[in-house]
């Protein structure tokens, strides 16, 4: 009996299989990838933590000089219990700011012991707007003060603030960058591999063309090129749009190669017969014959625009104060003395390095789940 229920079981498993979709059994060969499922997580943690930032973060981190007295502040870790004993809402220590002889009566910043600040949840603080709504909840805060989980900098401003829309900013930079390169490569690269011929060979010169641009040259002609007075969202576009265009080559092969291919096949003649016009064909037959092929490129180029970005940014070509992202965060992190004694300054450093690392995981695991052949491979 125990036979028949699991020959049953079997039978049903592999009917699922066979009348499975494309999208169903993507998602089953990758639930199997236990990294790439760990990554995803992160990935989707990190996304969370970036749209949510204004909710998430106790402060506006756009405005310096908020707490005075914690300039380049060490980070404030919430604890339970000290000498005076144990609290059942977790509490920070308040800071004091007074002259001391031994540093010639300059002003000097130091913990109060005696001094608890208790943490308080969704408490009212800075207005922000949130799918187009104006909200002033945020998710902590404290009864008394200012709580700085990352810090501070140099300027007062809060990091943990800054580093969640960081996130935000480098994400968005990332989508429209990703979202242009995707619309290139599949109108350059369908016309390329349907039509062929000279067609074919004329884009081919002008893909070769962008592929070999000097990309540092390039963003530094455009740096100078930016007026200086140019808001902080003109630039963001600007530079948004700028690596959309220098990133669709890639992708735009893997279109035309398939499409070379496919365009021969008898449901692509059938569609001809029938009167149906090129990009019908293009757009409504031969695209969505690879879709998850070109989903997992877009995932894969993903974590390269981000570097893109920060890497500009980074440079000083690329964002600037008062827009916060990874890059300009990376910025504050390149003099010497901030190495020796403001190593909180790093820690942007490490979501960069999560955000980046689990995209080319993810990105590994898709590009796996979507290739049929992935498991016969040796």
């Amino acid at each position: 009996m125990s036979d028949q229920v699991l020959s049953a079981a079997e039978q049903r498993k592999k009917e699922a299989y066979f009348t499975a979709s494309q999208r169903q059994l993507i998602w089953a060969r990758f639930r199997r990838n236990k990294v790439a499922m760990a990554a995803g997580i992160i990935l989707l943690g990190l996304v969370l933590m970036g749209v949510f930032a204004p909710f998430l973060s106790p402060y506006d981190p756009t405005i310096a000089g908020r707490d005075k007295d914690y300039t380049n502040g060490a980070p404030q870790v919430p604890k339970f219990c000290d000498d005076q004993g144990c609290s059942a809402r977790p509490f920070i220590y308040g800071v004091k700011r007074e002259r001391s002889v031994k540093t010639n009566f300059r002003w000097v910043t130091s913990i109060d012991t005696t001094d608890r600040r208790y943490v308080h949840w969704l408490v009212e603080g800075d207005e922000y707007k949130l799918f187009g709504l104006t909200f002033d909840t945020h998710l902590f805060g404290v009864d008394k003060g200012y709580v700085h989980l990352f810090g501070t900098d140099d300027t007062g401003k809060d990091i943990f603030s800054r580093t969640l829309h960081a996130i935000y900013t480098s994400l968005a930079v990332g989508t429209l960058g990703v979202l242009i390169s995707f619309v290139l490569a599949l109108v350059i690269g369908g016309i390329a591999g349907y039509f062929g011929g000279m067609i074919d060979g004329a884009i081919q010169m002008v893909t070769d063309s962008v592929r070999t641009i000097p990309i540092i040259p390039l963003f530094m002609a455009l740096a100078a090129f930016i007026p200086p007075e140019w808001s902080s969202e003109k630039r963001f576009f600007f530079i948004s749009i700028i690596i959309g265009f220098i990133n669709w080559p890639t992708l735009a092969r893997r279109v035309r190669t398939h499409l070379l291919v496919e365009r021969n096949q008898e449901y692509v003649l059938a569609a001809q017969l029938c009167g149906a016009r090129p990009g019908h064909i293009i757009r409504r037959h031969l695209l969505p014959s690879f879709t998850s092929y070109i989903i997992v490129d877009l995932v894969i180029s993903f974590p390269y625009i981000v570097l893109s970005e920060t890497a500009l940014s980074f440079i000083g070509l690329g964002l600037k104060d008062p827009v916060n992202s990874l890059g300009v965060m990376l910025q504050n992190t390149t003099s010497a003395d901030v190495l020796l004694n403001y190593q909180w300054y790093f820690i942007p450093v490490l979501f960069f390095i999560a955000l980046v690392m689990a995209f080319v995981f993810v990105g590994d695991g898709l590009r796996d789940a979507a290739d049929p052949y992935a498991g016969t491979k040796k």
